[in-house]
């Protein structure tokens, strides 16, 4: 048996999981909050009583629709996240990967203080691993199996025959860790899940919790790696961002002056458009990409450097302020000015005639 396959059939061990059972009903006698009465799950059930011969799905849909028009007995926020939760079944992996550009992983020569500084830099708590490239993933590493792995060889060792006891932390000799040690002779990785771009996005939420394990890498049909999925790239098609204290807090539009846009090269086009105004006419590139990234790299045919000056959409200069030799990072949106414009100006205030 091959990693890949070992990697669906074995659980990763201990990692979180959901039992899945359903939670135990509260006891509680608390009176219902009087900030909109009950609660989303009451007021659902409440709608769909009485309606026999047809799926959770058709009533939770039907619910939606009368919801339109009748006394809204959901909040906006509500009624979004049901729509998603509709919508996750035609949701596919592709659609919630994190590409290939930017995933952050390891390589399997990569040491133990190495690790340690990349799992501080990145924010992250489980990163792939590869062997010579992304397209030779070996499995997924974990900052607990990294801590575990410092601690262990920090502690003090004990005479055989010894009784074991919990190590103080005062007891743990940290001059003693071997940093220069890497993740393969460590034995640090985990399998880790491999699946299509085609596979349904709820799908693989089922496959995670079966596996025990929370990222998945996307293989195309030719073996190379595509992207990245977590169980929380999933979770949030339904509920939203979920914002911990690494994400970037940078905004992915910024109005930087009269005309000025500073954009991060994954924002929407859409997104974008509806930021500057009418006047940010994309529909030439809208059939082809989705992102502003996209508009630069299919006006060019290459990645642009940085510092290059791009005229993709009319009216508009688009300034590469960061790039790599994979993709765009990071564009300034500028409105070129109206040429009539100075020339009313001086109309309209001449200058004094001697």
């Amino acid at each position: 048996m091959n990693q890949r396959e070992q990697a669906v059939a074995a659980p990763e061990a201990g990692d979180d999981a959901g039992s899945g059972e359903p939670p135990e009903e509260s006891s509680s006698t608390e009176a219902p909050p009087q900030n909109g009465g009950r609660g989303l799950v009451q007021r659902f059930v409440s709608l769909i009583r009485g309606r026999n011969g047809s799926t959770l799905r058709e009533d939770l849909a039907d619910a939606l629709a009368e919801d339109q028009h009748d006394s809204a007995p959901f909040s906006p926020g509500e009624r979004a996240m049901l729509h998603n939760i509709l919508r996750l079944r035609e949701v596919r992996v592709e659609d919630v990967m994190v590409p290939r550009a930017d995933i952050e992983a390891v390589e399997l020569s990569t040491t133990l203080g190495e690790l340690l500084k990349l799992f501080e830099e990145s924010g992250h708590s489980r990163m792939p691993v590869y062997a010579d490239s992304l397209d030779d993933p070996r499995g997924m590493v974990h900052i607990r199996d990294a801590v575990t792995q410092l601690t262990r060889s920090a502690r003090p060792k004990k005479p055989r025959g010894a009784k074991r006891v919990a190590a103080k932390t005062a007891d743990l000799d940290l001059g003693q860790v071997d940093l220069s040690r890497t993740i393969g002779d460590l034995s640090l990785t985990r399998p880790v899940l491999f699946v299509p771009p085609s596979m349904l996005a709820s799908d693989l939420m089922n496959r995670m919790r079966a596996a025990r394990t929370q990222m998945a890498l996307v293989i195309d049909e030719y073996g190379g790696t595509d992207g990245l999925v977590s169980l929380e790239d999933i979770v949030e098609m339904v509920v939203g961002d979920i914002e911990d204290e690494h994400d970037d807090e940078e905004p992915m539009i910024t109005k930087a002056g009269d005309g000025v846009f500073v954009v991060d090269a994954r924002a929407e086009i859409d997104d974008v458009a509806e930021a500057i105004g009418d006047g940010f006419a994309a529909e030439d590139h809208s059939e082809d990409v989705d992102t502003i990234g996209g508009i630069i790299f299919n006006t060019l045919g290459r990645v642009p450097a940085r510092g290059e000056v791009v005229q993709a959409v009319p009216g508009f200069e688009f300034h590469v302020l960061d790039a790599d030799p994979r993709r765009v990072k990071r564009v300034r949106i500028v409105q070129l000015r109206v040429p009539g414009r100075r020339v009313r100006s001086l109309r309209e205030h001449p200058a004094d005639e001697a």
